[in-house]
């Protein structure tokens, strides 16, 4: 039969765990197959006939799913996953395996509606990408995702994270404490998310050390990013001055999301918002995706959808 090769990169998981050590791991595979498995640090050649070259390759993805998902990978967990894959069975089919963003220490975070899975593969292949829809469809929890996998696998130095301090309602000027305790509510959101995707002490510490920044939008001014994931939260209520401001900050090998909802737009009457006129001027540039969500996205609680409809239904008189 004739032989093939296949290529793949383990980017998102501990070698050491999941190859064992002296590579165990990777001879219990290897004697169950004639295919030769070659690992050079995150890349992998897998050689022989494509049956076996194929079942390999799912065996690996298996071993990296259980061992991200439990936090540990033994000689009977890989057993299990050779005898399943040689029956034909799976852990985690192969299109659910593709969908996955990053582990995190209590879930596997991946796209899981059509809109989502548009959204991640527009911001991989896109410098820019605008995400624009209503709460609930995942736009920010999923860009703080792939900024941490981009940081996570090399690809960027550091995370810039941004939201407009536009109140609803209230002034920060009334609101008590320093700057620093007046504007971290309007933060929160997004030290949430990243407290969901890497330990406490972690964060604490790439924060210290400027890897992530969770800044006012305001204090983007005057800077060029190089080398960063950059994410503009709540972008609607971000002036047009301020949007150009933001997308012209971007520096080389730097990647940028901007998510928001123009139906939530907090700014003063008459004020432009940035998301709006962005998505008029910059539809057509190459490099810059524009993806929209609607409540088929949404991914909270059952009843979220409910609410929004309803709240649309009374707006709109019905």
């Amino acid at each position: 039969m004739t032989a093939t090769e296949k290529r793949m990169t383990l980017d998102n998981v501990d070698l050491l765990s999941l190859l064992g050590t002296n590579d165990a791991n990777l001879k219990l595979i290897e004697d169950r197959f004639n295919a030769s498995i070659i690992v050079r640090g995150e890349n992998v050649v897998i050689k022989g006939v494509l049956e076996e070259v194929e079942t390999i390759e799912k065996i690996l993805k298996e071993m990296v799913y259980v061992l991200n998902t439990n936090g540990k990978l033994e000689k009977n967990d890989i057993e299990t996953i050779l005898d399943l894959t040689l029956e034909g069975k799976e852990i985690v089919s192969e299109k659910e395996f593709d969908s996955i963003i990053l582990y995190t220490k209590n879930d596997a975070i991946k796209a899981r509606t059509p809109g989502q899975t548009n959204y991640v593969k527009a911001a991989s292949k896109n410098d820019i990408c605008f995400a624009i829809g209503p709460a609930g469809t995942g736009k920010t929890y999923l860009a703080v995702a792939m900024a941490v996998a981009a940081h996570k696998k090399g690809m960027v130095n550091k995370i810039v994270l941004a939201r407009p301090a536009v109140e609803a309602g209230e002034s920060l000027g009334f609101l008590p404490g320093d700057i620093r305790e007046k504007i971290d509510p309007y933060l929160r959101p997004l030290y949430d998310a990243l407290d969901d995707m890497m330990p406490s002490e972690k964060l604490r510490g790439y924060i210290e050390k400027r890897i992530v920044e969770i800044v006012p939008l305001a204090y983007m001014r005057g800077r060029t990013i190089n080398n960063a994931f950059v994410i503009l939260d709540e972008a609607q209520n971000a002036t047009d001055v301020q949007m150009k401001m933001f997308l012209t900050r971007l520096g080389a090998n730097s990647k940028a999301i901007i998510t928001g909802d123009i139906t939530q737009i907090d700014l003063p009457p008459k004020t432009v918002s940035g998301l709006i006129q962005a998505k008029e001027i910059l539809s057509n540039i190459e490099g810059v995706a524009f993806v929209y969500f609607d409540r088929g996205d949404i991914v909270r609680h059952k009843l979220v959808k409910d609410i929004i409809d309803a709240y649309e239904k009374h707006k709109n008189g019905s």
